[in-house]
Parts: structure tokens; sequence; C-alpha cells
């Protein structure tokens, strides 16, 4: 019996949200009423649940000088302790070179070293971080997933699209939230807040708020500069304006005019902490340009720039796992193999060594090495490329059910990897449910001949497929078998039965069928 297809066959998705509760809360920093339908805790659980994965997205934190990272961790810890809202707050330094700061719901907050380099003391710091700090605490990217909520119906995390994000062919499934949380534009109220309430906590923690003047100054300033870091980084998310300047300086001077005056700018303090960070800038800078020459198939150059960056920065995990991609390209997988080992040896907790290494041992046929690495680097950060290679590695063992997870998971994404894995499902599945992918709607024109409608809308070419018919004329039960040898992506067309009703005689709906016997892929 062949699998019938519906004459009218949609797809539909039923969404359900449970456990929400509409109402309004009192906003913990400006007091105001607000629609509230994220609850505190679960603010605390998203923020718990991507602060993980949102670092690995970023380039995982700076681990090469712990000190630094706990050096603004005191510091956002000083503005924590004066904010209005109380929550579980940690800062981070992430290993990234683009100038950004972000917050999450709960109180998860990062800087990149790219930042801290363009500051010029503890006060400029104590900005930014209490900047972040109102964020959390306003609840302003619970707002924001709240709007989400509304337009769309309801939040479901494993359908946030980011194709047009930098991180299309990384986050898939939940780490996808995390990536649109870092992507997001806060609008113009939820800026002027977090600069009205984050100035006020500075002074409170006895920083002179002035800096927050001469941060949005030096920000305008290279904005103008139209530097690609700068505007990729903060400003995406943070845009400066002289309208910002303007509204800190009079900020500023209401806080004088109310007798907050002096605080400290801690220039001595903050040279010292970031002294290794600009000493080893050229390091960063050459590993920079090394992924720009990579990215141009500028192997051999990529190298020596990261024999540059390794000679001045030797433990530097980031550099040797480069290097280590580098050997990947250039299809030298053992070598590959030995400077993963070092740049897991000198940091442990970044997904893309293991990734790239489980994809050099499974070009060298070492099939339980690659799925371990592979499934590391997934518990770190789920990946379209990590979940698309595991897709392959079951295939490679005739585990079909299992390749067909991986590669579903791997075509959330967006990006070539994602497409490929997406492709790869569909050649899996076609088979097992042609229904899926095939819309066949039988008709009779006026010629009283038999004919199918017949769509493809799976990501691929179908060869060879197989439409059987059955119908009763004359009352005669009647089969027939019509083939299409080749279906490509998109196409549609009307096959021919070769069975014919009588003239004048219209079949009723229970006296035609047709439905896709079997079908073959590239």
């Amino acid at each position: 019996m062949f699998p019938y297809i519906a004459r009218h066959p949609t797809i539909s998705a039923l969404v359900l949200l449970l456990g929400l509760v509409v109402g309004c809360a009192q906003n913990p920093v400006t007091g105001q009423r607000e629609l509230s339908l994220i609850s505190t805790q679960q603010e605390l659980n998203i923020g718990a649940q991507q602060y993980q994965p949102s670092q690995q997205v970023q380039g995982g934190q700076f681990s090469v000088d712990p000190e630094l990272t706990a050096y603004v961790q005191g510091v956002g810890n000083r503005l924590a302790a004066v904010s209005d809202r109380q929550l579980p707050y940690e800062f981070v330094v992430l290993n990234n070179s683009v100038p950004n700061a972000w917050a999450l719901p709960g109180g998860k907050i990062a800087v990149n070293r790219g930042l801290l380099v363009e500051l010029n003391n503890e006060a400029e710091l104590a900005a930014v971080l209490g900047h972040e700090i109102v964020h959390a605490a306003a609840r302003h990217g619970a707002q924001a997933m709240e709007r989400g909520m509304l337009l769309q119906g309801a939040m479901v995390v494993g359908a946030i699209a980011v194709q047009d994000s930098p991180y299309a062919d990384y986050a898939v499934g939940g780490a996808m939230l995390g990536a649109q949380l870092l992507t997001q534009r806060y609008g113009r109220d939820a800026e002027r807040e977090s600069d009205a309430y984050g100035i006020r906590y500075m002074a409170r923690a006895g920083y002179d708020p002035a800096a927050a003047i001469t941060l949005q100054e030096t920000f305008v300033r290279l904005s103008e500069g139209r530097d690609s870091h700068w505007l990729d980084g903060l400003f995406a998310s943070h845009p400066p304006s002289e309208e910002r300047v303007r509204n800190n300086r009079a900020l500023v001077a209401d806080l004088r005019a109310e007798g907050i005056t002096g605080g400290e700018l801690g220039t001595e303090r903050y040279q010292a902490a970031t002294a290794f960070l600009r000493e080893t800038k050229p390091a960063y800078d050459a590993f920079d340009e090394a992924e720009q020459l990579i990215a141009q198939d500028k192997l051999e150059e990529a190298s020596r720039k990261l024999d540059t960056a390794i000679s001045l920065v030797p433990n530097e995990a980031r550099f040797l796992g480069l290097q280590a991609d580098i050997l990947v390209y250039e299809r030298r997988y053992e070598a590959a193999v030995q400077q993963y080992d070092r740049a897991i040896a000198e940091d442990s907790h970044y997904f893309d060594y293991y990734l790239g290494r489980g994809v050099a041992y499974s070009r060298l046929g070492q099939r339980q090495r690659a799925t371990e690495d592979l499934q590391a680097s997934v518990n770190l950060l789920p990946t379209a490329m990590a979940m698309n290679e595991l897709g392959t590695l079951s295939l490679q063992a005739n585990d079909r059910a299992s390749a067909k997870q991986y590669f579903q998971l791997a075509a959330q994404g967006g990006g070539q990897v994602s497409q490929q894995a997406g492709a790869a499902f569909a050649r899996l599945d076609v088979a097992d449910n042609p229904a899926s992918y095939i819309a066949v709607q039988p008709y009779v024109d006026a010629q009283g001949r038999l004919l199918a409608r017949v769509q493809n809308s799976a990501p691929i070419t179908l060869r060879n497929v197989q439409v059987q018919f059955r119908a009763v004329v004359a009352g005669q039960v009647v089969t027939r078998t019509a083939l299409v040898s080749t279906l490509a992506q998109g196409q549609g067309g009307d096959v021919d039965s070769g069975i014919n009703f009588p003239a004048g005689v219209t079949p009723t709906a229970d006296q035609v069928a047709v439905g896709i016997a079997g079908l073959s892929v590239d």
C-alpha cells in the first residue's frame, strides 16, 4: 500500500506557551508600572543558561590574564552593591578585540578586552559597567523578549533567527536566544535610562560621574572615525550620539547641584590593571590580521602573523588554536591535532579547539575520538558545525536515526553549514516522510483524464519519483504508476496517469487517490 498524500497538504506549527502569566509589575529601577511577562526567576534562568554559550560565541574568557577579570569583577561588584536591584551579578572579560560590552537578563555581564584598551581610567570602566548593570536591573533585555512575545504570540527559543548575525554557523537550538540578545539594539528610552541611572550608581559607588561624559565623548569621536571594530561592537547595540553627551552633562550637573562633588577616577589603578593588555596589544593585532588573511585565503601570510603573535604571548590559546585551524585548512590533520592539544592545555574551556580537533580526527578516520571531541564542543556551545559533523559520523556508522537528529539540529541555524545540514537531513527524511516534501493533488481535466499536480518543496533534487494513481472507473478499480525522472527543488508540474473517465462523468472524492510510491535522491 503506497503512502497516501493528502490533496491539500499544509504545514502547520502549533506553538504552546505554558505557565505564562500576563500581569503588571513595578520596575525595580524606575519605579514605573509596566507589563511583565517574564518573572524574576525566568530572568535568572535565562541569564544562567545563556551566559556560557554567549561567552563562547564571543571568543571565550580572556584566561591568559585572570587578574584582569578579577579586577573588573571587583569594579562591577562595587557598582552592583549600590544598584536598585540585587541580582547575582557576574562580570567577565572576553578574549575579543571588538570594543563591546553586554548584559544578559539576571545580571550576567561581559566586557571585551578590545574595549578595555580604549578606556582611560577606572571611572570610565565604572560608567560602562554601571550602564550594563542598569540594562539588567531595569529588565531591558527581558522587555525586549516580552516585546517579541507580543509580536509573535509566544516565545519559542529554538525559533529565534540569527541568520543575519555573525554567529550564523555557530549557535543552534537554545543557544540561539543568547545570540539574539547580544545583537539586539536597545531603544532610545532604554539607553537614556541606563545612562541616567548608571551615572547615579557611579556617584553612589564613589566614582567621579564626569567620567561618563568623557566616555561618551570618546565614543562619539571614534564612531565619527568609522573604525569598523567600533561600529561592529559597542556602537551596534549602544549607538553614541551628541545627544547622549549633552544628556550626560546635564545629569552630572544635576548631581553637582545636589551636592555630589568629587569622586575617584582611579587612573593609576586602571593603568596598572590593564598594563599586560596594553603591552600585548601588538600580538592581538597580529592575531586579528591573521583572521582577516584567512578569510582572504592567504594562509601562509596568516601563519606568519600568528608566529609573530605566539612569539609575543606564547601561552595564548587563541593563537595556537587559530594556527591549528590553518593546518586543518591545509589538510595537515596530524599536525593540527598536536597544535589543538597545545591550545587545550592552555585553555580547556573553549569550544573551538574541541570542534577543530574533532574535525581533524574525523578526517583521519578516528571516529571515536572525533565523536568525543565534537560532543565536548557541543557541551560548551551547540554549533551547526559540530552537529553537522556528528551527523556525518553517524551516517558513516549506518545510524540513520542519529544522523537525522544531528542534521536537523544543525539546520536550525543560518549560513552555508546549516544549509548543507538541511539538505543532508532532507536526503534521509524524504524517503521516510515523502508527504512532508512532495505535494500531490489529483484532478480530472475537461477531456476526462486523471492527472496529478506535483510540487517538490525539499531543498534537494528528487529522482525517479513514482506517482501512483488509484481510481474507480465504471465500477472497476484501476491503478497506474507514472514516473517523474527529475523533480528539482521548488519544481512542480502535472503528471498524466493514463486513466480516463467516460465523457460527462465527474468522479467523487472517494473514487480517486494519488500518492508517492517511491523516489531516489542525489
